[in-house]
């Protein structure tokens, strides 16, 4: 729904005077430092019942399901079509006079045939450029799945165990879950319906960025960064993101939602608690940033995934009781990594077609 001018004004009214006075610096930096310790105390307190499970996920990114295998059959082989026709090209153009290079926009999804020689040669190539870490043949956890998630900020489990229900049906998927708050992983591990065959749950701070995954780069099909990336210091954002690009397989997707812009919970922090412009601490130290769908959009793409949606959804809650109106605000969005031949590739694919 859309909000009516005066109620926009009167939000950034209400924003305007709520961050006139901010967070003193030294404080700011212990928000900043001691972040898993103000997460840890939360799950203490609340466990697993704070937060209700999102069973939403499913309806609003179905991406979460593993694609039908006759489907996915049908993309290989599509994609290796396009990396015989991309490979045709590259000769076509040796044997022409130089020309200005060209851009390409073309949106490629799928990966190459595993089972032709060529293909499989592809895809070793493109893990070794895209990954940094052990080899696709090592074992590790997930490491014979064909279907791969990671929800990044896990919790106490409310994405993963919806998650889970569903995959039940799906042997072959993967789900890897991490919290950089130790006692909420534990809350995961502990929990009834947690299976360590089909789910690997660690501890893990997204911040930084030398730590390792307990998995290659290159090989998730799907992220889920749900209502995380707004607990993080903006000026850590696409550090974070650029990371988590850099774990996706060519074609792979990274689904977003979080806090908008104007959000309710944004209106009613009060004078005091705002650390830098829509950026806010919480009374128990955790900290929310609110965002807009252009943050959104420049975030992710500046980290080479392609946007395929980013809507705000605003949708308006009513206390029949109270008689008051409350906006909530959401921006959602959903990110491809660009599945695109390097130069190199086109030579390896050429070479093997020319000999096969």
């Amino acid at each position: 729904m859309q909000w009516s001018e005066e109620e926009e004004a009167a939000a950034k009214k209400k924003v305007e005077e709520n961050s006139a006075v901010r967070v003193l610096l030294e404080e700011q930096v212990k928000y900043e430092d001691e972040a898993s310790k103000y997460w840890d105390t939360f799950y203490k307190i609340h466990k697993n019942k704070f937060f209700k499970d999102r069973n939403w996920l499913l309806r609003e990114f179905p991406e979460i399901i593993p694609v039908d295998q006759k489907t996915e059959q049908k993309l290989r082989e599509l994609s290796w079509d396009h990396a015989k026709t991309s490979a045709a090209d590259g000769f076509s153009r040796m044997h022409r006079p130089t020309m200005p290079q060209e851009k390409n926009h073309e949106e490629r999804c799928g990966s190459s045939d595993s089972q032709s020689k060529a293909g499989l040669h592809f895809s070793n190539l493109d893990s070794k450029e895209h990954r940094k870490g052990p080899l696709k043949t090592e074992l590790f956890p997930g490491s014979n799945a064909t279907f791969r998630i990671l929800e990044v900020g896990c919790g106490a489990g409310n994405s993963v165990f919806p998650i889970l229900n569903t995959l039940q049906n799906a042997p072959e998927s993967f789900l890897y879950c991490c919290d950089f708050a130790s006692g909420a992983v534990e809350l995961v591990k502990l929990h009834s319906s947690y299976r360590a065959a089909q789910c690997c749950a660690f501890v893990h701070d997204v911040c930084d960025e030398g730590l390792p995954y307990p998995f290659p780069d290159g090989i998730l099909d799907v992220i889920l960064l749900v209502f995380v990336l707004s607990s993080i210091h903006p000026d850590r954002m696409q550090g974070v993101v650029n990371r988590l690009s850099n774990l996706l397989k060519p074609g792979g997707m990274l689904l977003f939602r979080d806090y908008g812009r104007y959000d309710k919970t944004q209106l009613r922090f009060k004078k005091g608690h705002c650390l830098s412009e829509n950026f806010y601490v919480r009374g128990d130290g955790t900290r929310a940033y609110f965002f807009t769908k252009g943050e959104v959009h420049n975030m992710f793409c500046k980290a080479g995934l392609d946007e395929k949606q980013n809507l705000v959804d605003r949708r308006l809650q009513v206390n029949r009781k109270k008689q008051v109106k409350m906006h909530r605000v959401w921006v959602q969005g959903k990110f491809q990594k660009p599945l695109h031949l390097t130069q190199k590739t086109s030579k390896l694919v050429f070479s093997l077609l020319s000999h096969g």
